[in-house]
């Protein structure tokens, strides 16, 4: 099979991926907005459940694995609206259409390096993911501390105050709140459901929060003065972590562009030399400076994400 067939069929492949994701991200975005559009017009919630799940068998052989736990508990952690099958199936037909791309346009060599970076790269989604879910949820904590303050001066017990607030805040932090509010009414201790929030989406901010309110229920006292202290101080600290995301937003676009110049430089050296790579990964020499390459690579990667990485 020539180079020129295994690119199409590679192409091929990686729109088929992509066209699948996009009708995925329009469906569960059209659900959304109709969900909306139903709690505005105070008609009830949508029946959930209603997005056609694929890949069924896939996900029931995964879920009964250790490995599909683990990705089940980090998909519920980002939010994704996915299951473990549709997971896993898109990651491996993205890896899957890189290998054949990358094997046509540069050299076989390149086919298996290609697939590893795509398997990374859907750790990396996830990790991503979930931390910007962590993100927004952090922004929302000075108002969802306000919301309880005032609920807990207008003598609302705390896990009123809960319910109140999972329906006046937005995503994400609305539907965690639900997911506790739901949880106390099957009869959890607050302790127990707060805790398990502060795990699924750790930060310091959220633990102070609900050590807060958790050692406000079990000594029984007013936390007004406390959660009003403590929505300035989640207000300042809010801006603080803008103010240092920004000053760090050009060292981690370069951890990100320097790949980027080594793989558009191969690319632009095959095609100045139309089959360079393939002879040069043909002799074990050629080999062993790509894979020293691709290391000294990564470790730049690493090391400038780690540079960019400060914890407010």
């Amino acid at each position: 099979m020539t180079n020129t067939a295994l690119l199409a069929i590679g192409g091929t492949l990686l729109c088929g991926v992509l066209a699948v994701a996009g009708v995925h991200v329009y469906a569960t975005g059209k659900a959304q907005r109709e969900a909306l559009v139903d709690r505005l017009s105070h008609s009830g919630p949508r029946p959930e459940g209603l997005r056609v799940r694929h890949f069924g068998g896939v996900d029931r052989r995964l879920r009964g694995t250790a490995f599909g736990k683990r990705l089940q508990l980090r998909l519920a952690a980002t939010g994704l609206d996915l299951t473990v099958g549709e997971f896993t199936v898109y990651v491996l037909g993205g890896a899957a259409a890189l290998w054949l791309i990358a094997s046509a346009a540069l050299a076989p060599f390149f086919g298996p390096v290609a697939g590893l970076v795509a398997l990374w790269a859907g750790n990396t989604f996830l990790n991503w993911q979930r931390q910007k879910r962590i993100e927004a949820f952090i922004n929302q904590l000075p108002e969802l501390s306000r919301i309880l303050a005032n609920a807990t001066a207008a003598g609302l017990a705390l896990r009123t105050a809960l319910g109140m607030a999972a329906e006046e805040l937005e995503a994400p932090a609305g539907e965690e709140l639900a997911t506790v509010t739901a949880q106390l009414a099957l009869g959890r201790s607050i302790d127990e459901t707060l805790g398990e929030l502060a795990e699924r989406l750790p930060s310091r901010e959220l633990v102070v929060l609900v050590t807060t309110l958790v050692l406000s229920n079990r000594a029984g006292g007013t936390v007004v003065g406390s959660l009003r202290n403590l929505t300035e101080t989640l207000e300042e600290r809010k801006e603080t972590r803008r103010e240092v995301v920004t000053m760090l937003s050009e060292v981690n676009a370069t951890a990100y562009t320097l790949p980027l110049l080594g793989l558009g430089a191969m690319i632009m050296l095959n095609s100045m030399d139309s089959g360079s790579l393939a002879r040069m990964t043909g002799h074990p020499i050629g080999q062993a400076a790509v894979l020293v390459a691709l290391a000294l690579y990564a470790v730049g990667f690493i090391g400038m994400r780690r540079l960019g990485k400060i914890e407010v």
